[in-house]
C-alpha cells in the first residue's frame, strides 16, 4: 500500500520552523503595517526596512521562492511541498512576501523566466525575485467578465513595435509595480485562445494611463491597488511580447492554474487561525452559568469548522498531488474543484468565528470581518466559481456514459431479474429442495 500521510522528517524540521517564524516575527507585521498594499510597498524604507532582514533569514534557511527551480534561486518544491508550506504562511498577508512567492509577482517571475529576454531578465527578473520590485498582471477588462471572448484590447505590429488600445480593470498593485504584464488580443480573425498575446509594459511607458484606483473592503473611493488602465497608441518593442504570439492563454492558464491552489493553499492556513480563534473564544466566555464551550449550539458549531477545514485541506493536497504526478487532465478538475471550495468554507469558518465573537467580531479590532469580507473575492478571482464548476462537470461527465435503455441501470426491477438470471440454476436448485 502506498496510502501514507506522514512527513518526511527533514520537511518537517523547515514547517516547524516556518509556523513558528510566521507566528513570531511576521503576524506582528499585518498590525503594525496594516492594509492589502502595505506588503508590496518596496519603496516605504519602514517597510523594506522590517521586511528584507527578514526575506534574509529566509534565505538562509534556502526556503526562499521555493515554487522556483535552482537556478533561479529556489528550491523547486512540487505543490505538495508547496501546501503545506503555504497553508502556513496563508495565515499573514505578509508572509508570502518574507518567503518569495507573493501573487502576482511569483507567476509574473515564472513568465519571464521561460519567455523574458536577457536585458528584461537583468531588468525586471533579478530584482522581481530579490524582492527589490513588485510587478502586475492586467488581463481583466471592463466589459470582459469571464468571458474571454469579449476582451476588446488589442496589440497590433507595426514594424518592431507592438502598439496596444483598449481598456484594462482591476490591475493589482499597478501604483507600486515596476512594469505590468498585459493580455492583449494580437489576432482578432481566430479564436480569442488563439489570438491572444502576452505583452511586458514598463511603468511610465506613454499611452498607459491609470483612469482611477479601486479599493476593496471599506477603503475610501478613489483609493486603493487597483487600477483601471487605458491604453491609447502604447508603443513596445517587438521583443516586449512573451512567449509566441497567440500563446497568451496557454501561458496564462499554466499561471493561473498555479495560482488558483496557491490561493486554496493560503486559505487553509485562514481557515486555521480563524478557528484557533473561535477555539480560544469557546473557552474564555461564559454566559447563562457555563462556557460557551459547554453550549450544544457551540459545540456543533465548532465541530462542523474543524470537519470542514480537515476535509478542505486534504482536498488542497489532493490536488496539489495530483499536479506532482502530471495527471494534467485530473490536475485542471482537481485544481477548479478547490477554487469552488475554497470561498466556501472560508466563509463558513470564519462567520462562525465572527458570530461566537459578537460584536468584537465585526469590529476593526479583531481580523475576522476582513477576513470574512476577504471570502468573496476567492470566489471572484481567476474566474468566478461558476465557470470552474463547469469545468468540473465537463471533466467528470466524460468518465460516465448515458443509461443503455429506458430505465435508469440502478432501475430495480430490471436489476432483480437480471439478478435471476445470473443465479437461476443455485434458484432452481435451492428453491426445489425446500
Amino acid at each position: 500500500m502506498a496510502w501514507d500521510f506522514s512527513t518526511e522528517p527533514e520537511f518537517q524540521a523547515h514547517l516547524d520552523w516556518i509556523r513558528d517564524f510566521v507566528r513570531e516575527e511576521i503576524e506582528p507585521l499585518d498590525v503594525l503595517f496594516p492594509g492589502t498594499g502595505a506588503p508590496y510597498d518596496r519603496k516605504n524604507p519602514a517597510t523594506r526596512g522590517i521586511l528584507h532582514p527578514l526575506q534574509e533569514q529566509v534565505k538562509k534557511r534556502g526556503l526562499f521562492a521555493c515554487h522556483l527551480g535552482p537556478a533561479l534561486g529556489g528550491q523547486g518544491y512540487g505543490q505538495l511541498k508547496l501546501a503545506l508550506m503555504y497553508e502556513i504562511l496563508g495565515r499573514s498577508s505578509w508572509a508570502p512576501s518574507a518567503f518569495g512567492c507573493q501573487a502576482p509577482d511569483s507567476g509574473n517571475a515564472e513568465i519571464l523566466a521561460h519567455y523574458g529576454t536577457p536585458e528584461q531578465k537583468r531588468r525586471y527578473l533579478e530584482p522581481l525575485l530579490a524582492g527589490e520590485i513588485v510587478s502586475t498582471y492586467s488581463m481583466t477588462e471592463p466589459t470582459g467578465g469571464s468571458d474571454p471572448g469579449q476582451f476588446r484590447c488589442r496589440a497590433r505590429r507595426e514594424g518592431d513595435e507592438w502598439v496596444i488600445d483598449g481598456e484594462k480593470f482591476f490591475a493589482s498593485n499597478y501604483p507600486l509595480a515596476e512594469f505590468v504584464i498585459v493580455m492583449c488580443i494580437t489576432n482578432p480573425d481566430v479564436p480569442v485562445h488563439q489570438g491572444a498575446s502576452m505583452l511586458l509594459v514598463p511603468k511610465g511607458t506613454p499611452g498607459m494611463t491609470a483612469l482611477r484606483l479601486s479599493g476593496i473592503f471599506n477603503e475610501p473611493l478613489g483609493q486603493g491597488m487597483h487600477a483601471y488602465l487605458r491604453f491609447e497608441g502604447c508603443r513596445v518593442p517587438a521583443e516586449n511580447l512573451l512567449g509566441p504570439a497567440g500563446a497568451g492563454f496557454q501561458i496564462a492558464q499554466t499561471r493561473l492554474g498555479g495560482g488558483r491552489i496557491h490561493h486554496a493553499m493560503r486559505t487553509v492556513g485562514q481557515c486555521n487561525r480563524a478557528f484557533e480563534m473561535t477555539c480560544e473564544r469557546a473557552l474564555s466566555r461564559t454566559t447563562k452559568g457555563s462556557l460557551l464551550a459547554h453550549k450544544q449550539a457551540v459545540e456543533q458549531a465548532i465541530a462542523d469548522s474543524w470537519i470542514e477545514i480537515v476535509q478542505f485541506r486534504l482536498q488542497v493536497l489532493h490536488a496539489a498531488w495530483t499536479i506532482d504526478r502530471s495527471d494534467t487532465s485530473r490536475a485542471r478538475t482537481e485544481i477548479a474543484g478547490v477554487k469552488v471550495a475554497a470561498p466556501r468554507v472560508l466563509t463558513n469558518v470564519v462567520g462562525r468565528a465572527l458570530h461566537l465573537h459578537g460584536a468584537l467580531g465585526m469590529s476593526n479590532e479583531l481580523p475576522l470581518i476582513e477576513m470574512w469580507m476577504g471570502a468573496p473575492m476567492l470566489g471572484v478571482m481567476d474566474g468566478p466559481s461558476e465557470v470552474h464548476q463547469t469545468t468540473i462537470a465537463k471533466q467528470i461527465l466524460k468518465e460516465f456514459q448515458p443509461s443503455a435503455g429506458l430505465w435508469p441501470s440502478e432501475h430495480l426491477p430490471a436489476r432483480l431479474e437480471a439478478a435471476r438470471q445470473k443465479y437461476a440454476a443455485w434458484l432452481e436448485h435451492e428453491v426445489g429442495n425446500l
